[in-house]
């Protein structure tokens, strides 16, 4: 159990490395000026690419976590399982927020990006919260 559980962590690290960088690419894309294509083009390669790796990158991670849920029942044990279900919640949302990311990524590709560098700072923020959020729930286990 403890390589499965070693081998979630590290695949969770690497996919939450995307996740914080991909964003960060967006606020750049969003302030390249009208008639710069080349920064343009040169940021879309390097999103597109990181996007494909990470989305490779997150597969596992679940797959481990599936695992060591329910084939070794980690949460399912013990005082209080409200963290697992929470956890569980968190983890849907930052699978919401990495397909948000490929939208957006498909809107930027096609000109159709109507959101400011300001709104994308923003929006780089919520994979931080939700990987606190998730280390609080699974280290605490509050309830």
């Amino acid at each position: 159990m403890l390589w499965i559980k070693a081998l979630h962590i590290i695949f969770v690290a690497s996919w939450f490395a995307g996740l914080f960088y991909l964003p960060r690419l967006f606020v750049n894309l969003a302030m390249v000026p009208g008639d710069s294509h080349a920064e343009r083009e040169r940021l879309l390669l390097m999103a597109r690419k990181l996007y494909r790796f990470m989305s490779l990158l997150m597969i596992p991670a679940l797959v481990f976590g599936l695992v060591l849920w329910l084939y070794y029942g980690v949460g399912l044990h013990g005082p209080g399982h409200g963290w697992v279900h929470a956890k569980l919640a968190l983890v849907i949302g930052v699978i919401g927020y990495h397909h948000v990311c490929r939208k957006i990524l498909r809107d930027f590709e096609q000109l159709r990006n109507h959101r400011s560098h300001r709104w994308m700072r923003v929006f780089n923020e919520v994979p931080v919260l939700l990987l606190a959020a998730i280390v609080v729930l699974v280290v605490v286990k509050p309830f």
